[in-house]
């Protein structure tokens, strides 16, 4: 499946803009949220290709939501790369185990970034 489509849920503004910079300067079109609990409606009427979800979040975070997305007939074939500054290994473990395909700590490394949601592709 080509990805062409990806959400961005990320509580920070800064954070969103980056990301949102850094896909649409390779072509990608770019949905962006700052919850989790917009994430969830947001994917199921959007549909993206791939979702790029942030950890710690007020209200529902990053885990939560994943779990919900990964779970959730109408999205569970959505993959999810989680996007966080937690990184210890039990988290990367813990997000895996909620059902994201991958797990990139930030700083985020632009490269790596892209080579993971190729990888995807």
């Amino acid at each position: 499946m080509a990805i062409k489509k990806i959400m961005v849920v990320d509580d920070s503004p800064t954070e969103r803009a980056y990301m949102e910079s850094v896909l649409k300067k390779r072509g990608y079109e770019v949905v962006v949220v700052d919850s989790g609990e917009a994430a969830i409606e947001k994917a199921k009427a959007e549909q993206p290709d791939l979702i790029l979800m942030d950890v710690v979040m007020p209200g529902l975070n990053g885990f939560q939501a994943t779990r919900a997305i990964t779970r959730e007939e109408s999205t569970k074939h959505i993959p999810v790369i989680i996007c966080t500054t937690k990184d210890q290994e039990t988290d990367k473990i813990w997000g895996l185990r909620q059902g994201a395909k991958d797990y990139v700590t930030k700083p985020l490394n632009e490269g790596e970034l892209l080579e993971k949601i190729k990888a995807l592709g």
